[in-house]
């Protein structure tokens, strides 16, 4: 069974997105401490690229790439949250800030499991 779509939004509410988590839903929550997440500090969850539709304020996202240009991040471009990003390790999936979810308290999952994104496999020749 399908886990319903939930709703997840910036702070300042200027965009919100539906999104539909993995089977796995809140057990797929991960940090990465590559180079840009460890410094983000945000513990996304697991979205495929079709289970997410952005609601409302397309216009007020602003993307950031970077090095391989293989993962995107989407911000709020009023108040700088990060709201979602497609994967770098599966760039089938996107990130979704589990801080952004309607009802969700990241801490409330703690401990949050770490992935290495500094020996990412990406890097390896």
């Amino acid at each position: 069974m399908s886990e319903a779509p939930r709703r997840a939004t910036c702070h300042c509410g200027a965009v919100e997105l539906e999104v539909t988590l993995v089977p796995e839903g809140m057990g797929s929550l991960r940090r990465c401490d590559c180079s840009f997440c460890r410094r983000r500090g945000a513990a996304p969850v697991s979205v495929k690229l079709a289970d997410l539709r952005v609601v409302k304020g397309e216009e007020k996202l602003t993307l950031y790439t970077w090095g391989t240009r293989t993962a995107k991040h989407w911000f709020c471009a009023t108040c700088g949250i990060y709201t979602h990003h497609q994967r770098r390790s599966d760039p089938t999936q996107y990130g979704v800030n589990a801080g952004c979810l309607e009802g969700v308290n990241p801490r409330d999952f703690e401990p949050i499991p770490w992935s290495d994104g500094v020996n990412h496999p990406s890097d390896r020749a």
